[in-house]
């Protein structure tokens, strides 16, 4: 099912006749059968998005589109979505079974096809073995298998995902992740995977659409979204470690962060803002970009090298080297950077240059 949203905004209304726009002319397909991500900080409007394609709010402008089907006046039942929420919303006095024949029981679906169809989606999901027990019985990965569960056993057009791994602890929100990716590809079922967290939207979506303050940012595959981003936002939002920004200008063709040589940039001469991701570093013999390592810290391959002088966001740098690179702090060092690995941006609009 391919979804359609065109110029659709979202404007709530304070009781002091205050406006906030939550979604800022929002035009975005998402092709049928992927899982796609809605990535931003909190407030940029994802959420909001999610609820506006569930029906549970009406947009201030715009259309939505199931196929060619326009649901934007439709109601949320009506629409054939699944949805699940952050808080899982299990009735806690039903078993996993009643949990999730709940949906078919509301058109009253003939009782034995309904507990076989919530068997078969239990079994799907890795929960067959539980049907007896109650949510209080259950791990917090479980809850959300059963939320998920009964979102997929009414045959939903469209699933709708809100931060469903947030209440994880990090072992069970990698497990659970793997597992949502897993029953996305045997359902086939278009989903929207609402999160905060880039490395979750980065692992498991086919496509990411990076948000700010209502505005769509960037939309692509999540790999190519980072490696080329279309503007400072996306860079710095990207990424663990996050990326270095750096002041630095462009002068005679070079690439100059104060008087060390970056790279060859074909550009007009200006100011600009240098973005260099923390694996972009070389340790080298020969560069006029030299500083003094102040921290060193080994996890298995990786080396992150902790530089204290700040760059152009008044924080330290890190540069991820091999670990067979035999660095110790107070060591002063040179450093090159890779072709793919840096970006350029406007000073002022911060976008690419």
């Amino acid at each position: 099912m391919e979804i359609t949203l065109q110029n659709v905004t979202k404007v709530f209304q304070s009781k002091k006749a205050e406006e906030t726009v939550a979604v800022d002319n929002l035009d975005i397909t998402i092709p049928s059968g992927q899982l796609i991500g809605l990535l931003g900080p909190s407030g940029c409007g994802k959420s909001t998005t999610l609820f506006m394609l569930s029906g549970l709010l009406r947009p201030t402008q715009g259309k939505i589109f199931f196929g060619n089907e326009e649901v934007t006046p439709v109601p949320p039942e009506d629409r054939g979505i699944g949805l699940v929420f952050q808080n899982y919303a299990l009735y806690p006095h039903m078993t996993v079974r009643q949990n999730i024949m709940f949906p078919l029981e509301n058109v009253k679906m003939d009782k034995e096809e309904a507990q076989q169809k919530a068997q078969n989606i239990a079994d799907l999901v890795g929960i067959g073995h539980l049907m007896n027990r109650k949510p209080k019985q259950l791990s917090g990965g479980q809850q959300q298998r059963v939320a998920i569960a009964r979102a997929l056993v009414k045959e939903p057009r469209v699933l709708l995902l809100d931060e469903p791994l947030s209440n994880l602890d990090a072992r069970l929100r990698l497990q659970t992740r793997e597992e949502i990716k897993r029953i996305q590809r045997e359902t086939g079922i278009t989903t929207i995977f609402v999160t905060h967290d880039q490395e979750e939207a980065m692992s498991i979506s086919d496509e990411i659409v990076v948000l700010r303050e209502g505005v769509t940012q960037q939309v692509g595959e999540p790999q190519h979204v980072y490696d080329k981003p279309q503007n400072m936002f996306v860079a710095k939002f990207l990424g663990t470690p996050p990326i270095n920004i750096f002041d630095g200008r462009i002068e005679n063709g070079r690439l100059m962060i104060g008087d060390a040589n970056i790279a060859k940039y074909d550009a007009d001469d200006q100011e600009v803002k240098i973005g260099i991701r923390p694996e972009g570093f070389r340790i080298v013999e020969r560069s006029s970009f030299k500083v003094t390592v102040d921290l060193v810290e080994t996890i298995g391959r990786d080396t992150t090298l902790i530089i204290e002088k700040p760059n152009a966001e008044g924080e330290t740098f890190r540069a991820i080297v091999d670990s067979e690179e035999r660095v110790e702090p107070g060591t002063e060092i040179k450093l090159s950077v890779r072709p793919t690995k840096f970006h350029v941006f406007n000073k002022e609009t911060g976008e690419l240059v």
